[in-house]
């Protein structure tokens, strides 16, 4: 089943046309537009519902894939991802630099499932901010 049109732009506004997961923004993402994602993804009975949906950009949305948890890089500990509907990220997340930096288990472990911090994805965040007026 697909998402109307309708939700899926009630999903970017909410969103502020970011990735709701490492931020990126749909003008830093030109080829690829910004992607609906599942929270909980259907595979694990989630929904279409508004509140188990966010945005994410295409890289994200591909490491998360059905992943609902991970190993936390400090603990190894399994440790659930961060939930964009149920978490705040200034919580779970800080920039130091181009990097997101976990600062909790759930934090950690998200930006090693959807590896945040991959070379590509700093190369997309060091040309994006150069361009960008201070």
């Amino acid at each position: 089943m697909s998402l109307d049109r309708a939700t899926r732009r009630q999903v970017r506004q909410r969103a502020a046309d970011q990735c709701e997961y490492c931020q990126r923004r749909q003008s830093d993402s030109l080829l690829i537009p910004l992607q609906v994602e599942h929270v909980l993804p259907r595979k694990h009975g989630g929904g279409d519902e508004i509140d188990n949906l966010a945005l994410a950009c295409a890289e994200c949305n591909l490491h998360k894939g059905s992943d609902l948890s991970g190993i936390d890089p400090e603990s190894s500990e399994v440790t659930r991802l961060f939930d964009p509907r149920q978490d705040n990220w200034n919580e779970h997340f800080n920039w130091h630099g181009l990097r997101i930096v976990g600062l909790t288990a759930i934090g950690r472990t998200t930006v090693r499932v959807l590896q945040m911090n991959a070379t590509a994805r700093l190369k997309v965040r060091l040309v994006t901010r150069r361009s960008k007026p201070d």
